[in-house]
């Protein structure tokens, strides 16, 4: 059984508060517990805030795995939202998160202003469009409801992804930020906006739901073959990544699990546990 440490009392309340990756370092010098590659007490463990699955899965694989032989301790707390992993990051609950993409964070930043940036992609959770009623697209008809994430970023995406397959039409160049006001065509369709976690509980309520791919995999759906429409991730800006307070990029413990989850084993991991519904996006984030 995995020992992830849960959302305590304390981080909910701090909440209310509102709110290039180098290579790993040398060997840490024992006399400050400072690793020389970047500032960061090596001795205590990095706190992690990210989203169950796959997030949480892949750092406990790093961290039942990987970890020790770099000498990092790693402690990882799961949250089933949007909005506490960067205002416990932010507020220094937690040092670090892993479980959104760089339009999100761009909005989250200018909203709440607040100073999160990313460190390193890991991977893509390509966009589904499910269902338990129809088959097929051609089936979704006029009359029929659709569910989409109610939240800036992944409500656009959702959109762009109706747009792509035929099922609306949108304003030239809305682009990611689209809302449900663009559609310039709703060919008959209806839309249900709600937070992307209730989503998948909405599926039988709806003729067709846009789904978050790692609240998809928790809904027991596995994208690559349940998705009626599903995102491309050729040239997808929705890598998910790993961050940290700005001013924390250089943390030494924050540069091993970077280079940790770029590495060769988690590659290997992602690939052979999710089966297409997640794939590796090592890499430099996209500014």
């Amino acid at each position: 059984m995995r020992k992830n440490i849960k959302l305590t009392a304390g981080i909910a309340a701090a909440s209310a508060l509102a709110l290039g990756l180098t290579a790993c370092g040398t060997a840490s010098d024992p006399s400050s517990g400072k690793d020389a590659a970047g500032s960061g007490d090596t001795s205590k463990a990095l706190v992690v805030a990210a989203s169950p699955t796959p997030h949480a899965d892949i750092l406990n694989f790093v961290k039942d795995n990987l970890a020790a032989k770099e000498g990092l301790k790693l402690e990882v707390k799961e949250f089933t939202d949007y909005v506490l992993p960067n205002t416990a990051t932010q507020s220094g609950q937690v040092d670090a998160n892993f479980f959104q993409h760089k339009p999100y964070l761009d909005d989250f930043n200018l909203k709440n202003k607040t100073t999160i940036v990313p460190v390193v992609n890991v991977h893509l959770e390509p966009l589904g469009l499910y269902s338990k009623k129809v088959k097929d697209l051609k089936d979704i008809k006029a009359g029929q409801t659709v569910a989409v994430p109610n939240d800036t970023t992944n409500g656009g995406r959702a959109l762009q992804l109706l747009a792509e397959n035929g099922l609306i039409t949108l304003k030239a160049g809305v682009g990611t930020n689209a809302k449900l006001s663009d559609i310039t065509d709703k060919k008959g369709l209806e839309f249900k906006e709600l937070e992307a976690a209730t989503v998948p509980r909405a599926l039988n309520d709806v003729d067709a739901a846009v789904i978050n791919g790692n609240y998809a995999i928790e809904a027991k759906l596995e994208p690559a073959k349940d998705a009626i429409a599903l995102e491309k991730s050729e040239n997808n800006p929705y890598a998910n990544f790993l961050a940290v307070k700005e001013g924390n990029e250089k943390d030494a413990r924050v540069l091993k699990l970077a280079k940790l989850l770029n590495s060769p084993e988690v590659k290997k991991y992602i690939e052979d546990t999710y089966d297409g519904s997640v794939t590796p996006a090592f890499g430099a984030v996209a500014k």
